[in-house]
């Protein structure tokens, strides 16, 4: 049983170990994926759970994550309480399970039913160690059922026109799905108060080395084909837009 981790523990951080830890205890045969994003990054995340839940897979695969800002409240949180648990079965059966906080079910729920789980919101800071391994293994194995939908508001559209992702090589995936001009032609983009101009293409590669391209990524699933990419040829496009965030808007306008 293929089962991913998506959090901002940090990438090879003992949270990372100390959760898949406990998941095997709980689910025996499980065989744990961390995929890390930046800290209190809920559009990264969104973004990675979408990609891997939507995405052809194995069956009885789970999508877990914690990316619990708990910036839902300023006030005192008694017990270190947080944002609730919730959970999405997909049509091909895979299981999405974490903590309904900011942008985390953003792109899965323009077509999932997500729904509540009965877990404990407080008594630990490391939930996704303490409490939702337990909660997740009682879904997995039937001893437990989704609860009820989460109520018309609860999850916030994803955002539009705006830097989703970074990648390692510095690619920057926005949720732009075209590109205001034909391929070929030039075009200025502007994110986090940097502005440069790429050519807007068919595929990335298509523009020479030290080149910024604007054009569909890898990135997508069936429902949601394309998400258009700021990549830097021979180089990261993260670096040239120095400082840019997961949220941050792209402008992108003809030259």
């Amino acid at each position: 049983m293929l089962v991913f981790v998506v959090a901002d523990y940090g990438v090879g951080d003992l949270a990372f170990a100390e959760v898949g830890q406990r998941i095997v205890t709980a689910l025996p045969d499980a065989q744990v994926v961390p995929v890390p994003v930046p800290p209190f990054d809920t559009v990264s995340a969104g973004f990675c759970i979408a990609q891997l839940a939507r995405n052809p897979g194995p069956p009885s695969r789970i999508v877990f994550h914690n990316v619990a800002p708990r910036q839902d409240a300023d006030e005192v949180r008694p017990g270190n309480e947080g944002e609730r648990l919730a959970a999405a079965r997909l049509d091909d059966g895979t299981l999405v399970v974490g903590v309904n906080a900011g942008f985390a079910f953003s792109f899965l729920a323009t077509d999932a039913d997500v729904r509540d789980v009965e877990a404990a919101a407080a008594g630990s800071q490391f939930r996704s160690r303490d409490v939702f391994p337990d909660a997740l293994a009682d879904l997995v194995t039937g001893r437990a059922e989704l609860g009820q939908p989460l109520e018309p508001g609860a999850i916030p559209d994803p955002p539009e026109r705006s830097v989703v992702y970074i990648d390692a090589y510095g690619n920057l995936k926005t949720s732009w799905d075209n590109a205001p001009v034909g391929s070929g032609s030039r075009v200025t983009v502007e994110i986090a108060g940097t502005t440069a101009e790429a050519v807007a293409s068919d595929g990335t590669f298509e523009v020479p080395a030290g080149e910024l391209s604007f054009a569909p990524g890898s990135s997508g699933w069936p429902s949601r084909q394309t998400f258009y990419e700021v990549f830097l040829r021979g180089g990261s496009a993260a670096e040239r837009f120095r400082g840019v965030r997961a949220g941050d808007p792209v402008r992108v306008e003809p030259v």
